[in-house]
């Protein structure tokens, strides 16, 4: 049986590329998820093993630009 757990981190918008950047990098997350200031989801990305080298460079330029529409965010990331 797998569990999953979730951890959450609060950046700002300058903050939010460098903090996805770590954690794909990390390699042990299944799913990322940003939420603006009011909780709603602006984005979530599934993370796959076999897929990572190929979603980075468009997953961070997506996230860039979400970084330039919020000052604050909230990033959820599912664990294994």
């Amino acid at each position: 049986m797998t569990t999953e757990h979730q951890e959450e981190f609060s950046v700002n918008g300058k903050e939010l590329v460098k903090k996805v950047k770590e954690l794909i990098h990390a390699g042990n997350a299944r799913r990322i998820i940003i939420k603006n200031e009011g909780g709603e989801t602006v984005v979530e990305i599934p993370l796959t093993i076999g897929a990572i080298g190929a979603i980075v460079l468009p997953v961070l330029a997506a996230v860039g630009a979400i970084a330039a529409l919020v000052t604050k965010c909230t990033i959820v990331v599912v664990k294994k």
